[in-house]
């Protein structure tokens, strides 16, 4: 694995451009071009706004600050694993022609929604100014908190990639079962109304920890679940790297299907 690694290190300019021609592609072809980056989590701030808090009437004071957050870290999630399930099947012509760490093209995908996350937060900033809600010193945190995101998103990126180069309709049940855990984490609605019997799910969820980090740095000035973050980090740093030994075990198995 430690020559797998080597490889993917000294491809550092495939992995960038993949990155840069990502971004490039997602709005190419359409009017308003990169402004989407912006535009895009906006609208899907205002669709779970109306429906939840003026059609239901559900939601406190802070409900709005706390979906925007919500929106955008799921966004991120999602974008990275749902994109990551063709990103190798994608690039099928490249890798019958030369080889390549096939572990390349996932990261890739997953640094290309880091840099949309980034504008994602440039939304979350507008909001937070709007409501003249200044965070405090706790904000220090957020670089931790993404970091440990950015490990779990890759350790599951790498093996819905994996899986979807010999599954080829893995992104069907991916689509299904993101949408199964964005309904199952406090993103929409709060922890508090859940009940005691149904707590398990809340503590088994990762997103749990993280979207409670990003709120507790950004509204309320609070540090975040540390050891719960930590224990999440590790874990899906395990996973990084078990996949990675499976790629470069396993890569044979790829060309052949592909």
């Amino acid at each position: 694995m430690k020559r797998y690694l080597k490889q993917m290190s000294v491809r550092r300019d495939l992995l960038l451009y993949l990155v840069t021609s990502g971004l490039r592609a997602q709005h190419r072809n359409s009017f308003l071009g990169y402004f989407w980056w912006l535009l895009d989590p906006l609208l899907g701030v205002v669709i779970y706004y109306f429906v939840v808090a003026i059609v239901f009437r559900r939601g406190g004071g802070d409900y709005v600050l706390s979906l925007v957050i919500g929106m955008i870290v799921w966004r991120f999630l999602q974008s990275a694993v749902v994109g990551g399930t063709k990103s190798i099947v994608s690039q099928a012509g490249i890798i019958s022609q030369v080889y390549l760490p096939k572990a390349i093209f996932p990261v890739g995908g997953v640094l290309t929604q880091l840099i949309n996350f980034g504008f994602g937060l440039v939304v979350v900033a507008l909001f937070l100014v709007a409501h003249r809600h200044l965070p405090g010193w706790s904000v220090l945190w957020l670089p931790v908190i993404i970091l440990i995101q950015l490990v779990m998103v890759t350790a599951i990126t790498l093996v819905v990639a994996y899986v979807g180069a010999f599954v080829r309709d893995m992104d069907n049940l991916i689509n299904h079962l993101m949408r199964i855990w964005f309904y199952g984490s406090p993103i929409i609605w709060s922890e508090n109304i859940v009940s005691e019997r149904w707590r398990w799910v809340l503590t088994a969820n990762p997103m749990t920890y993280i979207l409670s980090g990003y709120k507790n740095a950004l509204l309320y000035d609070m540090a975040p679940n540390i050891p719960a973050l930590c224990v999440i980090g590790l874990a899906y740093l395990v996973v990084v790297l078990a996949m990675l030994w499976v790629y470069s075990e396993h890569e044979h198995r790829i060309i052949k299907v592909l």
